[in-house]
């Protein structure tokens, strides 16, 4: 890494290759973040960040590369075993229902159901309205989100920077430890922007491990701790956010090093 050590990873990648046909998409990428860290991950158009991103969430299996989550070898060959792991992904689609309440959509997948209705199937089970909403207001509560009112609002009705950090809060509540956001900003105006930068900013206080994707150069120096460059799949180099500057982390991405100054790992 360049600049001063960097801390205990929470999940690490090392030797990550992944293939499609010709196109040797990711070749040998390692990548890593730790618990209470924002880590951002960067590269121009085709530099990896998606296929690396949906690798770790299990979308997408790796030709080659070990997992550790911990410093424990793990397997993550579909998005079950990343969620059995505790990671979680909020991609730029958020894939929340928008004719549900706020509630509904925090449950999403991991209903409650009401306690004595046993005999029958699961599915056929009265919902535990109160206990969603409970769930939801703890989620809520836990990231600050102080522009929502209510949890019982439809989200077709919310603005984009509430979506996302409804998306956010969903992927934290899911007893996770590494949330991935994909371009969290990327169609939102000022103020809504404002609103899901502080979100994420929160996350370091929840002990989770965020992964941080994005091009714009002014959000990622705000709320990131470190920052990964790929270039054309390949690791460039990882930087302690404070010991870099944008002029910097551009030059990395869409020219790589200059070998005779390069100390990244």
């Amino acid at each position: 890494m360049v600049g001063r050590s960097a801390p205990p990873a929470h999940l690490a990648v090392r030797g990550i290759h992944k293939r499609f046909g010709g196109v040797h998409a990711l070749k040998g990428v390692d990548f890593e973040v730790a618990r209470g860290e924002v880590m951002a991950l960067v590269g121009d158009n085709g530099a990896g960040k998606s296929t690396l991103m949906k690798v770790l969430a299990g979308a997408l299996t790796a030709d080659e590369g070990q997992f550790f989550l911990d410093d424990r070898p793990v397997g993550v060959n579909s998005p079950n075993d990343a969620a059995a792991l505790g990671i979680q992904i909020v991609y730029q689609d958020l894939a929340l229902c928008e004719n549900l309440d706020v509630a509904a959509n925090l449950s999403l997948g991991t209903e409650p159901v009401k306690p004595g209705w046993g005999f029958l199937p699961r599915l056929l089970r009265p919902l535990d309205e109160l206990e969603m909403e409970v769930r939801a207001r703890s989620a809520i509560d836990r990231l600050e989100v102080r522009t929502l009112q209510s949890v019982r609002a439809k989200v077709g009705g919310l603005s984009g920077g509430q979506r996302q950090a409804i998306a956010i809060a969903r992927a934290v509540g899911a007893q996770s430890t590494v949330v991935m956001l994909d371009e969290p900003t990327a169609a939102l105006g000022v103020a809504q922007t404002r609103q899901v930068l502080e979100v994420v900013k929160r996350m370091r206080e929840t002990g989770h491990a965020v992964v941080y994707i994005s091009h714009n150069m002014r959000d990622i120096f705000e709320v990131s701790d470190r920052i990964c460059v790929l270039r054309h799949g390949s690791n460039v180099a990882t930087y302690r956010t404070a010991d870099t500057n944008p002029d910097e982390i551009v030059v990395a991405m869409t020219r790589g090093l200059d070998p005779s100054t390069s100390d990244a790992a």
